[in-house]
């Protein structure tokens, strides 16, 4: 008899074209993670919304990103893809769980803090609610695992309180949810600050590399990475600039830290940046050019949308009803 394997939740924004520190973070782990999980990926439009878009945009860039996924080797017959807002359950079990979080939680989030004074014209309560939404992102699902960079433990933290939170209260309910972080990439920082972690929202396009740049963009920008004064290749948590550059190189190239110094041994700065730039490149490149031929299959995209919906409200409304017969909830009989 086959194991029952653990249930992995896990999403990204549609927020923008990704950057590799979303590939390398999230979408290339998750192909390697749907042999081993019951895998659950997300489009998570609905976050989005916590900063101002242009409605046209999010809706093409939530199409985008679907093909993205299959383009990066994720796989509709092993894992279960849709668009977050395509099962309002997602919203609804946030209004459940608001009841039982306090204030003084969401304000102490240091990624509501940060948005907050980066958007300071737009300071919403869906900013700060932002990690109850995702706890039912989560917990909707009854997912075990949950793959997270280091800068979403905090929210991940939420979610597990708030699992044993209404557990508590209402009689056991939820799995509380492990976090998994890569052993390699999980924090990919800016190539012009590499203090600070690598985002699409960036104003200096310089700092990241799309998952949409072309080859001489890619190369372009890797060649003005910011680097430091000793000019050696040596992975050294001091020297941000260039251990990050080691790490997006390991992940690309699945060399390690020891094999790139050896590799490297007595080569400049100029010389590796370059290298770096073309094995990124001709991985971004293949994987926007499979990209562009999902695109151009809209039915084959509405298809795989549409099973992933039904596959995911299924699960939805199975644990929604549960939770409101818990909280006590009046659920109408169904007609025979």
């Amino acid at each position: 008899m086959e194991e029952k394997k653990a249930r992995l939740f896990s999403a990204v924004q549609p927020s923008g074209i990704p950057t590799i520190a979303n590939y390398i973070g999230a979408i290339k782990n998750w192909v390697a993670l749907q042999d081993s999980y019951e895998c659950i990926y997300s489009i998570a439009d609905l976050h989005t919304l916590t900063v101002r878009q242009v409605p046209a945009q999010l809706r093409q860039r939530t199409v985008e990103l679907l093909a993205l996924y299959l383009a990066c080797g994720v796989d509709p017959n092993k894992s279960v893809m849709f668009v977050q807002s395509h099962v309002p359950q997602h919203a609804e079990l946030a209004w459940i769980l608001n009841t039982i979080t306090y204030p003084g939680e969401l304000a102490r989030m240091t990624q509501y803090k940060d948005k907050s004074q980066r958007h300071a014209d737009n300071v919403n309560m869906g900013l700060m609610d932002y990690p109850v939404l995702m706890a039912a992102d989560i917990l909707l699902y009854n997912a075990e695992v949950v793959p997270v960079g280091k800068d979403q433990k905090q929210h991940l933290e939420i979610a597990r309180d708030l699992a044993v939170r209404f557990n508590n209260r209402y009689s056991p309910t939820f799995a509380v949810p492990e976090g998994i972080i890569p052993k390699v990439g999980a924090n990919v920082m800016s190539l012009q600050d590499p203090m600070h972690k690598m985002s699409k929202s960036d104003a200096n396009e310089n700092a990241f590399i799309s998952m949409a740049d072309d080859k001489d963009t890619i190369i372009r920008k890797f060649k003005r990475a910011v680097t430091d004064s000793e000019n050696s290749i040596s992975f050294d948590e001091n020297r941000p600039g260039i251990s990050n550059l080691m790490t997006i190189y390991s992940v690309f190239t699945g060399l390690s830290f020891a094999e790139i110094e050896s590799k490297f041994a007595g080569v400049g700065y100029g010389q590796f940046k370059i290298e770096v730039g073309e094995a990124v490149a001709d991985l971004v490149c293949k994987i926007d050019a499979k990209k562009k031929e999902y695109l151009a299959d809209k039915g084959y995209l509405e298809g795989v949308m549409a099973e992933g919906r039904e596959k995911a409200y299924y699960m939805a409304s199975k644990m929604l009803n549960k939770v409101y017969k818990k909280v006590g909830l009046y659920i109408p009989e169904r007609k025979k």
